[in-house]
């Protein structure tokens, strides 16, 4: 696992140990920062399932101002912070040990707006339509805004959720990748 692009490219990146965590893997990461991106000049992240961190480091790597993270798992926060600091991009993240529904509430009570949601929970315990539903009604993505939803390719989500619509799925094996957006 590593950066792929961006001021950090090439810097290897800690998995979380375990079977706990899937990471999401290079040949995934490179893809969907080709669609979305490939390059930011400022904005805010949220790494809602961060595990080791390598969806939001790239993000920062490649331009993003600032991204949140959140787990809900001990070593997974570690790791993240071990990361950050292995591409010293500490001063540009907060992370926070939580469940994503008691984070997303969180960041409602802080009125934070986010230009990219990286979704990528555990396959088994996923709550993408639900997740998806709660950002639109609390308005937590921002006008020009993404929501990047990792999941198991059986899984097939609802095309429009609330006030978002997916605008793009693409496959990759047993691992796909929805793209969400405002209507």
């Amino acid at each position: 696992m590593r950066v792929i692009s961006g001021t950090c490219k090439g810097r290897p990146l800690k998995a979380v140990p375990g079977q706990t965590t899937r990471p999401t893997t290079d040949k995934v990461k490179e893809s969907i920062f080709n669609i979305i991106g490939p390059y930011f000049i400022g904005g805010q992240a949220l790494d809602l399932y961060a595990g080791s961190g390598g969806l939001g480091i790239e993000a920062i790597s490649r331009g993003m101002e600032r991204v949140v993270f959140v787990d809900q798992n001990p070593k997974a926060i570690e790791i993240v912070q071990l990361n950050l600091k292995a591409c010293r991009f500490e001063a540009q993240a907060e992370v926070y040990r939580n469940d994503s529904r008691r984070a997303l509430k969180a960041i409602v009570k802080r009125e934070l707006t986010f230009d990219c949601i990286f979704l990528d929970p555990p396959y088994a315990k996923q709550q993408l339509e639900e997740e998806i539903a709660f950002i639109s009604r609390n308005q937590l993505l921002s006008e020009q805004g993404v929501i990047v939803a990792e999941h198991d390719a059986s899984l097939t989500l609802a095309e429009t959720i609330e006030l978002i619509t997916c605008e793009r799925r693409e496959q990759y094996g047993d691992t796909a990748v929805s793209i969400y957006k405002l209507m």
